[in-house]
């Protein structure tokens, strides 16, 4: 019986480690790719600036965030529609 227990903890703790494992590698993935993209931007000239208003994304927010594709302004309309959004279908 303290067997069964062990065994079912050990996987339940694989389980998690596993999981664990795999949100790291899928945020790695994901940063690596937003790295690529603002080294492509860098090449054509478009580094730091908003992609929605076209105006300079802030020194002290690409120093913050170099992976940053919208001025801090933008960025928090955009979080402000998401909530919306989100509120919205939760209603």
């Amino acid at each position: 019986m303290i067997g069964i227990v062990v065994s079912e903890a050990d996987r339940a703790s694989t389980e998690i480690d596993r999981s664990l494992e795999l949100r790291t590698r899928d945020r790695a993935r994901k940063l690596i790719s937003k790295i690529d993209d603002a080294l492509e931007r860098l090449e054509e000239g478009t580094y730091g600036y908003c992609e929605e208003t076209g105006e300079p994304i802030s020194l002290r927010r690409l120093e913050a965030r170099p992976i940053a594709t919208l001025s801090l302004e933008a960025q928090e309309r955009h979080e402000r529609l998401e909530r919306t959004r989100r509120d919205e279908r939760d209603e």
